[in-house]
């Protein structure tokens, strides 16, 4: 299971998670991680749209923790019916949604994280931020991080559940 921040403009618009431009790369960094998207299941920590109107364009804006709090009992229904082996959050606001309080990305990277429910964690960065990243470097970094980070969570998955 895979779990974002919340849906964009292209997702609120299609109802559907991740198919704006941060899902069709995500989709490439799975299938560069060996992971067949189709064996993912994607969804996000907060359901709506949190955005502040910009002309005609509707500008993301981080939810606050009252929208985590508010759409949390979606997340554990959806966490209890999929019953992942390991979900892998993508940025900060899903890693505090599942985790269940503020840990640092690069310190859930660090160490072993669980949910509540003892499910591992795979912490690692939204595919926005390399959409975002202010140089190429940068984003082969991040690319790389995360392409290793989605190998590891499926070679956890594996051994899981063999």
């Amino acid at each position: 299971m895979l779990v974002g921040e919340q849906p964009g403009d292209e997702e609120d618009v299609q109802g559907r998670p991740f198919v704006g431009p941060s899902g069709r790369l995500l989709r490439a960094l799975l299938d560069d991680a060996g992971v067949p998207a189709e064996q993912v299941f994607l969804t996000n920590a907060v359901k709506h749209f949190h955005f502040e109107p910009r002309g005609k364009r509707r500008i993301h804006k981080t939810p606050m923790q009252r929208h985590i709090a508010a759409c949390h009992a979606w997340l554990e229904g959806e966490l209890a019916r999929e019953r992942p082996g390991v979900v892998v959050t993508l940025g900060a606001t899903a890693l505090a949604a599942v985790y269940g309080s503020r840990i640092a990305i690069t310190e859930a990277r660090a160490r072993e994280v669980a949910n509540s429910h003892g499910t591992p964690i795979v912490a690692t960065y939204h595919p926005s931020a390399i959409l975002r990243a202010p140089d190429h470097e940068a984003r082969e970094k991040l690319r790389a991080t995360l392409v290793a980070d989605l190998a590891r969570a499926a070679k956890l998955a594996r051994k899981l559940r063999p």
